[in-house]
């Protein structure tokens, strides 16, 4: 499996390309995607969109994972965000992709281990996760893969999930099953 994680924002877009299953996996590339704040907002989120289509086309993820909003102090920031994140749910959709979407709380407690941990923490953690020599930068990208790791962690606990119900659906509906609950 293929994840591409993305890390929206309206200035740095952050996106990371990691493969493997479950928990084995590595990295295949990083990036980020910058949107000039002089330009209008708009043109912005075209850039966004441009990057983030040519990222899926060079790549060909299977999935595409995304930071959901959170709550900022700040609406308009909130806002933007959001408009931030629809251009990339968008992008994805049309492509055809799995999406998953992980609170920022979630990835880093997937991570690190620590759902308030700092930037630096999750820089390091998917820098071992992932065997590299140094911590990716800029901060963006790192928080792009951190995004990618947790999907495979949760992606796989989720097919399991899955797996066992469908075992359990096939054993209750197999002929042997019925007979012994007909007695």
């Amino acid at each position: 499996m293929r994840v591409l994680g993305i890390d929206p924002g309206s200035e740095t877009t952050g996106w990371g390309v990691v493969e493997g299953e479950a928990r084995r996996y590595a990295l295949v590339e990083y990036g980020t995607i910058k949107a000039p704040p002089r330009e209008r907002f708009s043109a912005r989120l075209l850039k966004i969109s441009d990057g983030i289509e040519a990222v899926i086309a060079r790549y060909k993820p299977d999935v595409c994972s995304v930071e959901e909003a959170f709550y900022a102090t700040n609406v308009k920031v909130a806002l933007k965000l959001g408009q931030v994140r629809g251009v990339v749910l968008l992008a994805a959709e049309r492509a055809g992709l799995e999406i998953g979407e992980y609170s920022p709380r979630l990835i880093k407690q997937t991570v690190v281990g620590y759902g308030n941990a700092e930037k630096h923490q999750v820089q390091e953690m998917v820098r071992v996760l992932l065997s590299l020599k140094s911590t990716p930068e800029p901060h963006d990208a790192s928080d792009a893969l951190a995004i990618a790791i947790c999907h495979f962690h949760h992606a796989g606990v989720k097919e399991r999930i899955l797996a066992a119900e469908a075992r359990v659906k096939l054993a209750s509906s197999s002929p042997a099953t019925r007979r012994r609950a007909l007695r």
